[in-house]
């Protein structure tokens, strides 16, 4: 059974949605260049939202007709299969080091999940194993996704934390995009940065970052099941280098003012007995 969490998926209509829908459109504009096949979608530390951001985009592109594809290559934890209700193995780990349930490789209708939702199709994480960074840099992930491309019309990723271990670096090499999902009050902003330097250092290509759980007022909008993931926004490196100038620019103009202010005029003292109006003297 589908999750509450798939909100674009139960309600469809929401807010929440259409923000969803409005980041599935910037995606898409940021890869014009080049069709956009393969999107990982990864984070800097637990519980930022990622699966969760991960999961109602696949939604969206599969409302909007795309065959979809989302595999969850957190093979530690992964929980794409709670979210969508289907069962958890076997999955990429059983596929890519050929061992537990099925051992038949070349049929990959083995290791997918039809949803609830047409159009959309999961391969969960499977097994857990002792070697999940070793399985990714693998001819057989290449060749996943050189296959599944073939089959679909994007795939969509969701990776590990990539503060924590190196999965999602690596699979940055092998995407055609990546976003990073971060938490308001939550995500420390030098663990960004070495984020997406990581990711750029291996050769990943940075689309954008998802501000997640950003607090919006009850009265604003309906309780949802995050009431504080209410709203989604990405900034491109544009948006951030931008940002950073206004904020240069308007210290620049506070430190000027702060050496031009003249000392605050002392207090007045109270008037002489001259100055109050006779009327008004005791």
């Amino acid at each position: 059974m589908i999750k509450k969490e798939l909100v674009a998926h139960k309600d469809p209509k929401s807010p929440v949605s259409e923000t969803f829908r409005t980041l599935r459109t910037n995606i898409q504009f940021m890869n014009t260049n080049k069709r956009l096949k393969t999107l990982l979608v990864t984070s800097t530390m637990p519980g930022e939202g990622k699966s969760w951001v991960a999961s109602n985009l696949a939604v969206t592109f599969a409302q909007a007709g795309r065959r979809v594809i989302l595999i969850d290559a957190d093979m530690r934890k992964g929980r794409v299969y709670s979210i969508f209700g289907v069962t958890p193995r076997p999955g990429l780990s059983n596929y890519l080091s050929g061992v537990g349930e099925n051992d038949e490789r070349n049929d990959l209708g083995n290791y997918l999940r039809k949803t609830e939702i047409p159009n959309l199709y999961v391969m969960p994480a499977g097994n857990i194993p002792p070697n999940p960074s070793e399985l990714l840099v693998t001819h057989q992930m290449r060749n996943l996704l050189e296959e599944l491309k073939r089959e679909c019309d994007i795939v969509i990723i969701d990776g590990t934390p990539s503060k924590l271990v190196t999965d999602s670096v690596i699979l940055s090499r092998f995407t055609d995009s990546t976003i990073v999902v971060t938490a308001h009050n939550q995500t420390k902003k030098d663990d960004l940065a070495q984020v997406v330097k990581d990711i750029k250092n291996v050769g990943g290509h940075v689309a954008g970052v998802v501000y997640n759980k950003i607090p919006i007022a009850s009265k604003k909008y309906n309780e949802t099941y995050y009431y504080a993931s209410t709203s989604q926004k990405i900034k491109t490196r544009e948006d951030m280098e931008n940002e950073q100038r206004r904020v240069e620019q308007k210290n620049r103009v506070n430190d000027i003012l702060s050496r031009d202010r003249k000392p605050e005029e002392s207090k007045r003292t109270p008037p002489d007995d001259g100055d109050i109006p006779r009327a008004m003297r005791k």
